[in-house]
């Protein structure tokens, strides 16, 4: 009888992080609590208008990584890997092969990118080469048919069982509010003033009240 131990599963978890959000560090959280070993970076999406450079998006991620070190359990990983970075999922995932052999690569996608995953660069090679782990999103519009689909192409799929704040980069943008940021992030963010925020309090330009006459 064998006793070989399966291999091991690896999280991937590619993002924006234009900026990292409370949602984020939610998913980042929960696959540290959920796989022995958590791969994240910081992207660049040829589709999008980012907000800050790679390089500074990078080191607003590597201190949500810092900041969530001390909860893992013991004997997990949770690691920024910004060599796996790429504009291709499938080069990530390649490069996580190469430094992780014999793992179980686990590739994280939010829900509502599913419908897209068929168009991206060389899907079926991608699909065969990894798991996709589906993060749910609230009150989202519901993608049961493109599970299906992919599932048809010979996609496995598992759904991170989690309620993750529905809270988007888009929306720190737009207006910028420390509640919707790890606290890690803010001192970096109001010192550069980053994405509008300008109080090293935290509090952006729009939450300062006006001085009072004398």
């Amino acid at each position: 009888m064998s006793s070989r131990l399966p291999p091991p599963a690896m999280a991937l978890f590619g993002t924006s992080a234009d900026p990292p959000t409370i949602g984020h560090q939610a998913i980042l959280a929960g696959l540290a609590q959920r796989y022995p070993m958590v791969a994240t970076w910081a992207s660049d999406n040829p589709l999008k208008h980012h907000g800050a450079p790679l390089v500074v998006r990078c080191r607003l991620l590597q201190a949500v990584v810092d900041g969530l070190k001390a909860g893992i359990p013991q004997g997990r990983r949770l690691e920024l890997r910004q060599d796996f970075s790429s504009r291709h999922a499938l080069d990530s995932v390649r490069a996580a092969r190469t430094c992780f052999p014999k793992a179980r690569l686990l590739f994280v996608v939010g829900v509502d990118l599913l419908p897209q995953i068929p168009h991206w660069y060389k899907a079926p090679q991608l699909l065969r080469c990894c798991c996709l782990v589906v993060v749910p999103r609230h009150n989202g519009p519901p993608q049961e048919p493109a599970m299906a689909r992919l599932q048809a192409a010979g996609a496995q799929l598992e759904v991170l069982p989690l309620r993750i704040p529905p809270v988007a980069s888009s929306q720190v943008r737009q207006r910028p509010d420390p509640a919707l940021v790890p606290k890690e992030l803010l001192p970096l963010l109001t010192s550069r003033r980053l994405y509008g925020f300008t109080g090293h309090d935290g509090r952006t330009h729009d939450d300062r009240q006006p001085p009072k006459e004398t």
